[in-house]
């Protein structure tokens, strides 16, 4: 269980492009992991979106949260939040926090977007900051994931496969998808729906296996991760749309 929740945040990352995401959408997953033969549910994950105006601009702020029901906090214990600001038209990110809590292991990070350089914070290091330099289209996970609900996947044939570069731990990961075509699939609370389905993969030991780590789109105009699956190292999970406001 120890990194399944927060590798899925790494899954949907690999196309650039425009959007207009929904401002003030939140969804929520239960997150089920495979013990003893059998599908548990262990944790909730929320995606949240929502304006936020300074004296210069207005941004998109995408908010990410994963944490593992109090039943399940004694035997690993998940409290982890991340956080982008991005340009609500082209969703480039200009700032990006990531503050989380996974059993014993506890860190801050912060990312401040300067053209193709970052200015990075992390607690780990007594808060030292450190500058490194990034490829123009590499983005936090978590703008990685509302920019990929901007793809038109009407336009997709079977088998094509896109790439992106992500940020994560001050390091850039090649990662790609692949479009399997549409597919009719259970999510969630949207009860029997017509999906997008695309395979997810990236140059990183945290996935594992052939077209395992799967996400299905609503096959409509918001594009919703209705349901998720993945394969990492010490086992097999999913994500299951349970509500849409």
């Amino acid at each position: 269980m120890k990194k399944a929740l927060i590798t899925l945040a790494a899954w949907a990352i690999f196309i650039s492009g425009f959007a207009q995401i929904s401002q003030n959408e939140k969804l929520t997953y239960t997150g089920a992991y495979r013990m003893g033969g059998m599908m548990t549910t262990l944790a909730q994950v929320s995606l949240q979106t929502n304006p936020v105006k300074t004296s210069k601009k207005t941004y998109l702020h995408l908010c990410m949260e994963a944490q593992t029901f109090s039943k399940w906090d004694y035997f690993f214990k998940i409290r982890d939040l991340y956080e982008s600001y991005v340009d609500p038209t082209t969703l480039r990110p200009s700032l990006y926090k990531r503050n989380i809590l996974e059993g014993k292991y506890a860190k801050m990070e912060k990312y401040i977007y300067k053209g193709n350089t970052i200015n990075s914070t992390s607690d780990s290091k007594n808060g030292a900051t450190k500058n490194f330099n990034v490829h123009g289209g590499s983005m936090d996970v978590v703008a990685a994931m509302y920019k990929l609900r901007a793809v038109d996947f009407s336009k997709m044939r079977p088998g094509q496969v896109f790439a992106v570069t992500v940020i994560f731990d001050e390091k850039e990961y090649p990662a790609s998808a692949r479009f399997m075509g549409k597919e009719t699939v259970s999510a969630g609370c949207l009860g029997k729906r017509e999906c997008y389905k695309l395979s997810i993969a990236a140059r990183t030991n945290k996935l594992r296996g052939k077209d395992q780590n799967i996400i299905w789109f609503t096959a409509d105009s918001k594009k919703i991760p209705a349901l998720i699956k993945f394969s990492i190292p010490v086992g097999v999970g999913q994500l299951v749309l349970s509500s849409v406001h």
